[in-house]
């Protein structure tokens, strides 16, 4: 059996870059940095930064590109795949990068896109429930029904 799984939490390190195939598909290029800190044996403090490059491909290149931009939180769950190619001086070049298969996006920063804070939309949301209730199956009645079901 064989596995090819990566999840990584990093923010964007450049905006989105979002290119179209010559067969219409929608495709986004973008770097993540992910941090790792440590304590030596001397008791300093480390730090490493490792940047990925990411690949998302059709609805999801497109949401990526409309909202990530430099610095914003990322999660990309995907697979990992290592393409080689010839530049221009004919030179063999490899890259590794994650191609992505679910991206979740981070909390937006205040001020960036949609309504702030001091806007009347924010304020008329404030007086909505937060939290929707949740619809109750009683599985004791006997056979569950496809209406029953909230999804």
């Amino acid at each position: 059996m064989n596995l090819n799984k990566v999840f990584i939490l990093g923010r964007v390190t450049a905006d989105v870059q979002l290119r179209t195939t010559p067969t219409g598909a929608q495709v986004s290029s973008f770097s993540v940095a992910t941090n790792r800190v440590w304590t030596d044996k001397g008791g300093n403090k480390q730090e490493e930064v490792e940047f990925h490059n990411v690949v998302v491909w059709g609805r999801q290149a497109e949401i990526a590109s409309q909202f990530l931009s430099k610095g914003s939180l990322v999660l990309i769950e995907g697979r990992l795949r290592t393409r080689t190619w010839q530049d221009k001086q004919g030179q063999n070049r490899k890259t590794t990068e994650i191609i992505s298969e679910r991206m979740q996006l981070g909390p937006r920063p205040a001020g960036q896109g949609g309504q702030s804070a001091g806007t009347p939309a924010f304020k008329q949301q404030e007086s909505q429930p937060a939290v929707e209730s949740i619809p109750e199956i009683n599985i004791e009645e006997g056979e569950i029904k496809p209406e029953d079901l909230p999804f």
